[in-house]
């Protein structure tokens, strides 16, 4: 634990263990991102492509979840896009998704295989983890079948690279 609390701290990311209790969050990862309030974009889009009976089984599985807010960085009309095209969501959002549980105690800087099949690029820079271009603002959140690292943009697959917008 101690070992933890120093990496944390060392890494710039809040040690969330209290903030996140396992009784506030209980439950899978998708019954935990309803919970936390901030991925009904997210929750919707997993719904729309049937991800979310993959995310109830039991895993585990990592998820760089982006908030309601960081879809809005999207161009107008992508999201509505998105939902009318299930393959192409579907890439997406598997893109977000790595086999097993990784703590981020246990990110290290290179290339991380997603459930998509392609890799993304996690960088430790001034304290902050990065995925590809977005940073990770709250690491480490349990669930029964795995964890959240919470997201400010949503990830594009190789193709289109991570989409940001401006803040």
């Amino acid at each position: 634990m101690l070992r933890k609390s120093l990496l944390s701290v060392a890494l710039g990311l809040p040690v969330l263990l209290g903030a996140f209790a396992p009784a506030a969050f209980a439950g899978d990862i998708v019954d935990t991102a309803v919970k936390a309030g901030d991925f009904k974009t997210l929750v919707t889009a997993l719904q729309a492509t049937g991800l979310d009976k993959t995310l109830k089984t039991k895993g585990p599985f990592t998820v760089f979840a982006p908030t309601d807010e960081a879809f809005k960085k999207l161009p107008p009309g992508t999201l509505d896009a998105l939902l009318k095209d299930k393959a192409k969501l579907t890439k997406i959002l598997t893109y977000h998704v790595v086999s097993g549980k990784v703590l981020s105690s246990a990110l290290k800087p290179g290339s991380v295989k997603t459930v998509e099949g392609a890799p993304v690029k996690v960088q430790l820079e001034g304290g902050k983890v990065e995925v590809n271009e977005a940073y990770v603002t709250k690491a480490d959140i349990a669930a029964d079948n795995g964890v959240i690292h919470v997201i400010d943009s949503v990830l594009l697959p190789p193709e289109g690279g991570a989409m940001k917008g401006s803040n």
